[in-house]
């Protein structure tokens, strides 16, 4: 998979990279997933089964994106939280695939994360599903 052109992306978001400079800072799974809009394959990544009290931070910059008493088990194989950090991800509409889905991206260096749904749990209704690899985790 190639990755989508950033150019307009270091036109839009604070943190930026040439296409070089991402694929030294990243493994080549996390460059696919954030940087090419790839999907990691479901259940593959330990951060699914992450529990302890903390924050899951965005790979590509280390902006606080989830915190841990968000995260929830929605069966999917992938991490899912019902609310971001305030501010930490931005959307936009996604129609790959034959669907129309909206995408989840990091605010601070538009890092592809995942997509949201609305058949979440109370209170918001939403499920955040995440890839675990555009995330790291930080414990308290």
């Amino acid at each position: 998979m190639t990755a989508l052109s950033d150019t307009k992306r270091q036109e839009s978001f604070p943190v930026t990279h040439t296409d070089a400079e991402w694929r030294k800072l990243l493994t080549p799974e996390q460059y696919e997933v954030l940087r090419g809009h790839a999907t990691e394959r479901p259940g593959s990544c330990a951060l699914l089964h992450e529990h302890r009290a903390g924050a899951f931070v965005c790979a590509g910059c280390g902006q606080k994106l989830f915190v841990g008493d968000r995260k929830f088990e929605s069966g999917t194989g992938w991490p899912s939280f019902n609310t971001p950090v305030e501010g930490a991800v931005a959307t936009s509409v996604d129609s790959s695939y034959g669907m129309r889905r909206t995408e989840v991206h990091c605010s601070r260096c538009g890092g592809h994360l995942g997509h949201v749904f609305d058949d979440g749990p109370p209170p918001t209704g939403l499920r955040y599903c995440i890839n675990g690899v555009a995330m790291n985790f930080e414990p308290e």
